[in-house]
């Protein structure tokens, strides 16, 4: 294996630079070499680090850049085990180092703040510092690279003390099968997942709510955020704090995706940067000018009250323009009629004209009929759907295992989630159909809102206008009427 710590000029590796490695390379369990070399950043080292770490901008003046020590690096690296303390932040910033000049390094570090964890779990602290008091190690320069390396091989060498080759060979591998988890995480929280559908929930140690996400295969979602190099922040730091992960099956992906809007939006977990609630809206507006072109124009809505003679919804006025933008480019649209360039003086040709990408409709040039033909194509697809149902409709949703799940929808609104099929009369409906939907088991009800949300509404059209994806995932529509008094 090759130990190896590196020291840095922050924490993001997709933005700072390495400025020292130090490596300890162990074969057959013999130490056979020690290497350390400083590497020029190319870039300021921050007065925090330099006081942190004692490394000097003097120090680095003189020093390789990464390219220059990067093939002696890799053939030390070659066919080892890397080992580092929190080795994702170790490992983010060597592979980042490397993308940055070509080479694709990819391996599976052992961390050995888990090792630590599991063969002591008695302790709750496992920082470097406190393996360093723990067992008396030594040390001249701490946050140095090659002294730090050198105290993680001290604690194998203590380790190998304590316990067996045999002990310390199955505590490591079942950590490179999961090299990937957060140090906080215990292992049987994954172990609990089901390869099913379903919502998952990260939770901070103090049980703050870290992230909500939904998929057709909880286990494999959830492993997949710990499978990143962190080259993301955000990913890195919400990684780094998930100590508990919850879930909840559902029948179908689309118990999923409704389950996790809902959630998102009432508990706003810390990292989940989609999906909030959205008081306005965007459409765009069409009209016919006195010269029968038409024109467009964005405009707000209520969130509550989108227009289904309009088109497009957008959460930002720069959303709906960015679209825009693109429509004009791919159709030929003029700036000026679509509201993205103004003029002062009418029948005046736009500058996209003058580029030849724009036929003129804004001075006259291009028959009004063919320039509305064309607008009309692009908007097309952008128009609010028409409900397709005469009144509310019960979604259910069932797996193989007999798992149900009832919805109630109306005019693309989220009603509720049912517990029982005659919770509908509470609501002042009735199935149309001969034959009620039988509930497996109680279901949690999700509060009732009736007002119309962005992101329900595209859950919706997903499904319901799409008979392949009902089909798959297995959801049967009934019709609903109103109970008459």
């Amino acid at each position: 294996m090759v130990i190896l710590d590196c020291e840095t000029t922050g924490g993001r590796a997709k933005y700072h630079r390495i400025i020292e490695i130090g490596l300890v390379v162990i074969e057959n369990g013999r130490l056979i070499e020690t290497w350390q070399s400083f590497i020029n950043p190319e870039t300021m080292v921050p007065s925090f680090i330099q006081k942190l770490t004692g490394i000097k901008p003097k120090m680095l003046d003189n020093a390789p850049i990464f390219s220059e020590i990067a093939d002696i690096l890799h053939d030390k690296l070659k066919n080892r085990t890397l080992v580092a303390h929190n080795a994702r932040f170790d490992y983010s910033f060597l592979k980042s180092e490397f993308n940055r000049i070509g080479i694709n390094y990819s391996t599976k570090p052992l961390c050995s703040v888990k090792l630590s964890r599991n063969l002591y779990p008695q302790f709750k602290r496992h920082g470097l510092s406190e393996i360093i008091k723990r067992f008396g190690l030594n040390i001249e320069n701490r946050h140095r690279a090659l002294d730090d390396a050198q105290m993680v091989y001290g604690f194998f060498i203590k380790t190998s003390a304590i316990y067996s080759p045999e002990e310390i060979e199955a505590c490591c591998k079942q950590l490179l099968k999961r090299t990937t988890l957060p140090p906080l995480l215990d292992p049987e929280d994954i172990n609990k997942i089901p390869n099913t559908p379903g919502v998952y929930y990260f939770y901070a140690q103090n049980g703050e709510l870290l992230y909500v996400g939904k998929s057709i295969n909880l286990r494999n979602r959830v492993l997949s955020h710990f499978s990143a190099d962190y080259t993301n922040s955000k990913e890195f730091q919400m990684c780094q704090k998930t100590a508990h992960v919850n879930y909840e099956t559902t029948p179908s992906d689309f118990g999923a995706q409704i389950r996790e809007s809902h959630q998102i939006k009432v508990l706003s977990p810390l990292y989940n940067r989609r999906l909030r609630k959205t008081r306005k809206l965007y459409q765009y507006k069409t009209t016919v000018d006195d010269n029968g072109y038409m024109r467009m124009a964005t405009e707000s809505v209520s969130s509550s009250a989108p227009s289904e003679q309009q088109f497009g919804l957008f959460r930002s006025p720069r959303q709906a323009s960015i679209q825009l933008e693109k429509l004009a480019d791919q159709y030929f649209l003029c700036h000026q009629l679509i509201g993205l360039e103004s003029s002062q003086k009418q029948n005046r040709p736009c500058f996209r004209s003058q580029l030849k990408k724009c036929f003129g409709a804004c001075h006259g040039a291009e028959p009004a009929e063919h320039y509305n033909d064309r607008l009309t194509s692009a908007i097309e697809r952008y128009q609010i759907q028409a409900w397709p149902y005469q009144n509310a409709i019960m979604i259910e949703e069932q797996n193989l295992d007999g798992q149900t799940a009832l919805h109630i929808i109306d005019h693309w609104r989220y009603i509720t989630k049912l517990e029982i099929p005659e919770d509908i009369f509470d609501l002042g409906y009735q199935v149309c159909n001969q034959h009620q939907p039988k509930s497996s088991q109680p279901q949690t009800r999700l509060q009732a809102d009736e007002k119309f949300d962005l992101d329900i509404y595209f859950i919706l059209v997903r499904f319901l206008m799409n008979e392949d994806n009902k089909k798959l995932s297995n959801l049967k529509i009934w019709m609903l009427d109103p109970v008459q008094q």
